[in-house]
């Protein structure tokens, strides 16, 4: 049984083993941009925070997956329909900030909302 508990904990250790270098930033702006500017700040704050070199490694496992969920055009709304497609994207990403919301630092959300100015410069 502990050999079994061991197993588990190990498996659980190799995947935060994934660093945040393999995010691809040019995909995730691209679809931020067609997706508007009421996704893209939760998805640059999540951006931001797995980037962050102070983030831990089980949070930044977590914060790939929900932007992952993000770039996946087939999910459960799938992104082209209207007015609903990038919902189901918005609350993923909503939750997965407010789950980690203490590892949101200041320096975290201005970088965010910088690039979001940028994205979106007439708002």
């Amino acid at each position: 049984m502990i050999k079994e508990n061991y197993k588990t904990q190990e498996k659980i250790y190799d995947a935060e083993v994934l660093e945040s270098s393999t995010l691809d930033e040019n995909i995730i702006i691209k679809i931020l941009i067609k997706a508007g500017r009421t996704i893209a700040k939760p998805a640059l704050e999540v951006l931001e925070m797995a980037l962050d070199p102070y983030t831990p490694a089980q949070v930044r496992v977590s914060l790939m997956a929900a932007l992952a969920y993000l770039i996946m055009p087939f999910d459960l709304f799938p992104d082209f329909m209207p007015l609903v497609g990038f919902s189901d994207d918005f609350v993923a990403l909503t939750a997965v900030l407010s789950i980690w919301s203490k590892y949101m630092t200041p320096s975290i959300r201005t970088r965010a909302e910088n690039k979001l100015n940028k994205l979106f410069p007439f708002f």
